[in-house]
């Protein structure tokens, strides 16, 4: 009989120990998203993920910084809260995320996830690659709850 699988959970940051442990990994400078307010995705005791809501802006725009290591995250459940603390909570028309033109497997998901692309930065990131910048507005919103 195979074991049941736990479930991903959404930890707070408290101390924004997930906010620099995001950064880290995606080699940004931790200060530069000192505005925001970051969760984390566990299975059991194990990190794998987290997401940063930063320059928030209430009742207009904010912009995600996210990263993970395990796809479990993303389950229907996960989606409708972070899409829900963002337009619901925050009221915003908008969420931006910015994603390194080479990195498929991001593009993928947040196009999946209802993110239109919306133009290039060239030669933006530190390393020289350019980036896409991704929208999403409140009415293309496809994580709503059932009470939405």
């Amino acid at each position: 009989m195979n074991k049941p699988q736990e479930s991903c959970r959404i930890i707070y940051d408290y101390g924004r120990n997930i906010a620099r442990w995001v950064c880290l990994k995606l080699g940004y400078d931790a200060d530069a998203i000192s505005d925001g307010q970051a969760f984390g995705f566990a299975i059991g005791s194990q990190l794998i993920g987290g997401l940063i809501y930063h320059n928030i802006r209430e009742g207009r725009d904010l912009w995600w910084t996210i990263y993970t290591t395990d796809k479990r995250w993303c389950c229907k459940r996960i989606l409708q809260a972070i899409f829900g603390l963002a337009f619901d909570v925050y009221k915003v028309r908008r969420i931006s995320i910015l994603v390194r033109c080479d990195n498929i497997s991001c593009l993928k998901l947040i196009e999946h996830l209802g993110f239109k692309r919306e133009g290039v930065l060239r030669a933006y990131d530190d390393s020289g690659a350019d980036s896409y910048i991704y929208g999403i507005l409140q009415s293309e919103n496809l994580w709503k709850g059932k009470n939405k």
